[in-house]
């Protein structure tokens, strides 16, 4: 199976379908690592934050998987903004992954009440000039945060990684992204199950449609608006799941129902506000 990649702004290339480990037990995160590189997926999503770095990076070493097959996120966590913390924190991150660069480091929260993620991601171009990551990026950051990092350091992030599902669909940001060459990835991208995602007609029906999954069908729509999506599974049956969604194709009036399920004023939400988030 061939996981499409999309170019990133900085000339470097990204599988637009990984496995995202948010909220995998620290415990759990080598088995199931390892089960996903069994199964094909290449692009594995973790952060510091996470508490399983280590785990990620025992799976990489025993899959004997080449490196430059592998494509590995990691993140910058909140209270690692100031100073020369983000060199620290990206070495402690570097050697429990067991790894001399990540593909794509990212500031995960802006903190806008500390006012410091435009140092932190000033920190990350030098991390990305040095060679310790080859992309860098940000997640969670709205207009706002975005249009103030490219001013003020004249860099334009590689990504943006942002909650985004059928019920909150942060289209301000979409649109901004897609100006300025910023790829999009979906976190939550099934709604974390917080509400009846899989039970609304839209989704159901284009489900049936194609003989697959609502979730199937959820990943679908999201590859094609041409974001990124690594949902999060521990389960070995449903991680072949949602890497089995490259062999259908919605159709633009599926697609559009899909769109229109978002309510458009934010009630759709289900995780925290990047602005209460410090």
């Amino acid at each position: 199976m061939t996981i499409p990649a999309l170019e990133l702004n900085d000339g470097t290339s990204i599988p637009q379908l990984g496995y995202g480990v948010f909220k995998v037990p620290a415990d759990e995160t080598e088995r199931a690592v390892s089960e996903a590189l069994e199964i094909g997926y290449r692009h594995i999503d973790t952060a510091a934050i996470y508490g399983n770095e280590e785990g990620v990076g025992a799976a990489i070493a025993s899959s004997g998987i080449a490196r430059d097959e592998l494509f590995i996120t990691t993140k910058l966590w909140n209270d690692r903004h100031h100073d020369d913390e983000p060199n620290r924190a990206i070495a402690e991150s570097l050697e429990k992954l067991g790894l001399e660069q990540v593909d794509l480091y990212l500031v995960h929260w802006p903190t806008p009440a500390k006012d410091d993620y435009v140092h932190a991601f000033a920190k990350l171009i030098e991390l990305r000039d040095a060679g310790l990551t080859r992309s860098i990026g940000v997640s969670n950051f709205l207009v706002p945060h975005l249009e103030r990092i490219v001013a003020e350091t004249g860099v334009t992030p590689a990504v943006n990684q942002i909650e985004l599902h059928p019920a909150y669909q942060q289209r301000d940001i979409v649109d901004w992204a897609t100006a300025h060459g910023v790829r999009i990835e979906s976190w939550g991208p099934l709604g974390q199950g917080k509400y009846d995602l899989f039970g609304t007609p839209a989704i159901a029906d284009a489900a049936a449609a194609h003989d697959v999954t609502p979730a199937q069908a959820v990943l679908r729509w999201h590859l094609q608006k041409g974001f990124i999506v690594f949902p999060k599974s521990v389960r070995p049956e449903r991680l072949r799941e949602n890497l089995d969604v490259f062999g259908f194709e919605l159709s633009d009036a599926e697609v559009a129902a899909i769109d229109a399920l978002d309510p458009l004023d934010g009630s759709g939400r289900v995780g925290s506000h990047p602005n209460d988030v410090n």
